[in-house]
């Protein structure tokens, strides 16, 4: 959700919420990012990646979707700003360690935006991925247009450009807990809080970014957790909550978010809340 459901938005206040930023990242990779697998699963196999691939993916986070495409024989770049932790991870999964193993073919990270790559010539990726989903916090899209406008010279025309949003709310029910972020950041004036998801929040990222949709589709992401406690940290560690622990505190953010799950949770004790995200497909000029 970087992601970012993923994309980290701090209010504009300047204040920060006083979180481990390091835990928060291990949640975020071991609990909430694989929640979007289907998302990933769908993109791949309709753009038939593989081999042959040369993906460029904006806001990799710490790197699963990346890993997914370098399964398939794919040659993976990340780029991930602001926030060192998540790309550390990312290195753990994608490039060797000290004990020498193994990097996956032709993968590399980088702490920055598309401008930060060294040594890469023109049309060296037919393939960018946008996969941190817009649409459910206000503001979530500022700096992607600039970012696809930057990666612009790193790949040639009618190369396909991915980017992924929310579904509808009445078809997301993290919705209706995500409004718990937004009613308890009221006092930040909605900074980084809560929205429904609207029709054409991709296309209108597309447009400003000048590229030309050529295709979407829908695919059902359910978020399911072994516990209420599991949910939780999942939940937080997408960032989207960070308003409202700075306008209030992490326990009253903690216990809301726990009665905003209760009608998600089963009988075993999991959670579980079906959802949908939409991608778009657009390609450059």
């Amino acid at each position: 959700m970087t992601p970012t459901l993923v994309r980290q938005h701090l209010p504009h206040s300047g204040a920060a919420p006083q979180v481990d930023q390091w835990a928060r990242a291990r949640d975020w990779a071991e609990i909430q990012e694989r929640m979007l697998v289907p998302l990933y699963e769908a993109v791949y196999e309709r753009l038939e990646v593989g081999t042959s691939t040369r993906l460029l993916g904006l806001g990799c986070g710490s790197g699963l979707a990346l890993l997914m495409a370098a399964s398939r024989g794919a040659s993976v770049t990340g780029l991930q700003a602001h926030a060192p932790e998540r790309l550390a991870l990312a290195r753990e999964r994608l490039l060797p360690d000290a004990r020498g193993t193994r990097a996956r073919a032709g993968a590399r990270l980088t702490d920055g935006e598309p401008t930060d790559i060294d040594g890469v010539a023109t049309a060296a990726y037919n393939l960018v991925t946008a996969f941190e989903p817009v649409g459910c916090v206000a503001g979530d899209s500022e700096g992607l247009t600039e970012a696809l406008a930057a990666a612009s010279p790193l790949v040639g025309r009618g190369v396909p450009v991915v980017l992924a949003g929310w579904g509808p709310p009445e078809r997301c029910a993290t919705s209706s807990v995500l409004r718990v972020a937004a009613k308890l950041a009221d006092p930040l004036r909605g900074a980084g809080s809560w929205r429904p998801a609207l029709r054409d929040d991709l296309e209108e990222v597309a447009q400003r970014a000048g590229l030309r949709p050529d295709g979407s589709g829908r695919v059902a992401c359910p978020f399911g957790y072994a516990d209420v406690d599991n949910a939780v940290r999942g939940l937080l560690s997408t960032g989207l909550f960070d308003a409202a622990v700075a306008a209030t505190d992490p326990d009253q953010v903690d216990k809301e978010v726990r009665e905003a799950l209760h009608p998600y949770k089963r009988r075993d004790g999991t959670v579980w809340m079906p959802n949908v995200f939409r991608y778009l497909v657009a390609r450059t000029a």
